[in-house]
């Protein structure tokens, strides 16, 4: 689960914190919970958070609503996103440089000159960030691909006078004490597919998506034309490879996945908000 750059850009991670004034923490809207490292609060110390939940094109307007309302509840107002096309984007930039201006009013009243407000971007691999940053920049500073892993290094760049910005690598925690949150990574692409067995996390996605009254069994059996009413996720994946990939299993599980990742079930979050 703890690749060593991954390791080595927390460490870095930790220490450029101290001299950041405000953290934008990007999230999956697709599983907000999952998405979100135990540690963060603990390395930002009291700085100021800018929560978004990226992705929000794969979720429904309910989805949306109730983890809104359920962040609201917590003090934590959210931003939802799209970094492919840009949504939500200008009001990032907005609450950033909002937040900017309360930290130099505060200089200002100490009698401290005001300087640039510097913004990290943290969040896990592969859920948006650099295709974020490119957007927040209006240029293209870093390589955006759909696969964990792509960022390695730390760096500054500046989004306009007054306000700079620091992209990291994807940090995942150094252990994950909830397996079922560990699954929900695997299926969204959140972490490197050398860290599970694609068959296995498939059969997950089949039973969870069986579960969930906004897919059900419903959206699998009209994809592939294989009744997944009364079968488990394992044997489902074996029925599909039988009819579609000549037995290989693999294979099947792997278009399943892949065919979730791109929203062929339709448009639902995995997670729904811890109920009070």
């Amino acid at each position: 689960w703890y690749p060593g750059h991954i390791a080595k850009a927390e460490r870095d991670l930790k220490e450029q914190l101290l001299l950041v004034d405000v953290v934008v923490e990007l999230r999956d809207a697709r599983i907000p919970s999952a998405t979100g490292h135990p540690d963060l609060e603990k390395w930002i110390r009291g700085k100021k958070r800018i929560l978004v939940l990226n992705r929000e094109d794969m979720i429904s307007t309910a989805d949306r609503n109730a983890w809104a309302s359920y962040f609201a509840s917590k003090d934590m107002p959210v931003i939802f996103t799209n970094g492919q096309q840009g949504k939500g984007i200008m009001k990032l930039t907005r609450q950033a440089g909002s937040v900017g201006s309360t930290i130099n009013s505060k200089r200002r009243d100490k009698g401290l000159l005001p300087r640039s407000v510097r913004v990290a971007v943290v969040g896990f691999p592969n859920i948006g960030k650099s295709s974020i940053i490119n957007r927040l920049l209006k240029r293209k500073i870093c390589e955006a691909a759909p696969r964990p892993g792509v960022t390695r290094q730390l760096r500054w760049s500046t989004i306009h006078d007054g306000l700079d910005l620091l992209d990291s690598p994807g940090i995942l925690p150094m252990k994950f004490d909830d397996q079922a949150a560990a699954v929900k990574l695997a299926i969204c692409n959140d972490i490197g597919q050398e860290s599970y067995e694609v068959s296995g996390v498939a059969a997950v996605l089949v039973e969870r998506l069986k579960r969930l009254p906004a897919a059900g069994a419903k959206v699998l059996t009209s994809r592939y034309r294989v009744d997944a009413e009364d079968c488990s996720g394992e044997y489902y994946l074996e029925l599909v490879a039988q009819k579609l990939f000549q037995g290989d299993v693999n294979q099947a599980a792997t278009r399943l996945l892949l065919d979730f990742r791109r929203g062929k079930f339709g448009c639902f979050a995995l997670e729904s908000p811890p109920s009070s």
